[in-house]
């Protein structure tokens, strides 16, 4: 075997399903400069008969092809068990690619979103830096859970579950403000698992125990911090069924009310506006403990204003696909600004999330969005690194200054 042959070999493969042949050829050009063997396809039915035999790690399809339309072919893929990712193109209404991208979600598919038509040779390579594509696809679930539950307790017993700390910073003084914490599994074999591999085979006992454990090492981090002079708000995700769990009052019940870390227990919108226990006995006594309330991934589910009114709520986070798209889409920004207005006129926080590209900066920043956190800014580090992140803000501080985003007001 040549050399030549030992490097394609070594490249991973995507294939490309389009019925516009000019697209077609500008991604499988697009693809080999970035370093990907590709495949090209104008028939969903014909992919269908050879993705099980070529395994690409990417799948680039248009939504708009016949039958199966691009909505059922992800039903498709799903079927098939496909372990790899999965690009969108555009040439749709916007709307119709959030619609088919939360149907591969839903499927378990690894949606890397949309790309839009005429592609970009930028976009397509940050897109894909974000894969670390290998030679081979993830390892797909056969019909049993790819973990136990008896495995699971053993990584909780065992101490297996680790936490990053995803950055959240003041846009009006680019300080580093507080951390969401998030685990991560450290698995003795596979190496460290993000959450999306485990946290849907969790039991909802396993879940609540997870929380707990979660609040319990990100409080001690948080103490270790303040002994550094780091003190900075600390936030949490969890259910509705979590906040049942007597145990997230006695886990902060020996702090004086007022002292630091502010605890801030993130719920998603739906669970938020479907479930009346925010509104009971059980959010209040949160609230009176010294913990607050945020309602993660704002507007994507579909809220009653005036139930948002009557919650202990303080913070609202704007869902990542609306702020991603913020600089192009006019219906994103418009969703933006009236978040950010609503939470103006509530007095609470406003936090965008999914911060990849800070040119949007000085829009969150007019709008009215008091924090800001994504990649862009820093990726989720290890306890240890929050202390050097805390003491040298200056490169954080001079990204922001040079995007042009105005100093504000804080609530």
């Amino acid at each position: 075997m040549d050399v030549l042959s030992i490097e394609e070999e070594d490249r991973a493969l995507a294939v490309v399903l389009d019925e516009d042949p000019d697209v077609v050829a500008v991604l499988s050009l697009q693809l080999h400069v970035l370093g990907m063997e590709s495949r090209c396809y104008r028939r969903a039915d014909v992919l269908l008969e050879e993705i099980d035999e070529c395994e690409p790690q990417l799948v680039i399809m248009g939504l708009e092809f016949g039958d199966p339309d691009g909505i059922a072919l992800l039903r498709l893929l799903a079927e098939r068990r496909y372990a790899g990712w999965v690009l969108l193109l555009g040439g749709v209404e916007r709307k119709i690619s959030r619609i088919a991208e939360r149907v591969g979600h839903t499927l378990g598919l690894q949606m890397l979103g949309s790309l839009d038509k005429p592609m970009r040779m930028t976009e397509l390579r940050q897109r894909l830096d974000r894969l670390h594509l290998g030679r081979k696809p993830a390892i797909a679930p056969e019909d049993d859970p790819f973990f136990s539950a008896a495995e699971l307790d053993r990584a909780l017993e065992r101490h297996e579950l680790t936490l990053h700390y995803q950055p959240q910073f003041e846009l009006a003084t680019g300080r580093l403000s507080g951390v969401e914490a998030l685990v991560r599994w450290s698995h003795p074999e596979i190496g460290l698992i993000g959450p999306a591999s485990f946290l849907p085979m969790l039991t909802a006992g396993q879940s609540r125990r997870l929380t707990c454990h979660v609040l319990e090492q990100a409080l001690a981090d948080a103490e270790q911090w303040a002994g550094m002079g780091v003190v900075l708000s600390l936030s949490v995700n969890v259910t509705a069924d979590d906040l049942m769990e007597s145990q997230l009052l006695s886990l902060t019940r020996h702090r004086r009310p007022g002292e630091p870390p502010l605890v801030v227990l993130e719920i998603t919108e739906t669970a938020a506006m479907d479930d009346e226990l925010l509104g009971s006995e059980i959010a209040a006594r949160l609230h009176l403990n010294g913990m607050e309330v945020s309602v993660d991934d704002f507007g994507v589910g579909f809220s009653s204003l005036s139930r948002l009114q009557m919650l202990p709520i303080s913070e609202l986070k704007i869902d990542r696909s609306f702020v991603r798209n913020l600089q192009q889409d006019s219906q994103d920004a418009a969703i933006v600004e009236a978040v950010a207005l609503l939470g103006r006129r509530l007095g609470i926080r406003v936090v965008a999330e999914g911060v990849e590209e800070l040119d949007c900066l000085p829009t969150l920043a007019r709008f009215g969005c008091t924090h800001v956190q994504g990649f862009g800014l820093s990726r989720p580090v290890p306890a240890d690194m929050i202390p050097e992140l805390a003491s040298d803000q200056s490169p954080i501080r001079a990204r922001i200054a040079a995007s042009g985003a105005l100093a504000g007001n804080t609530p």
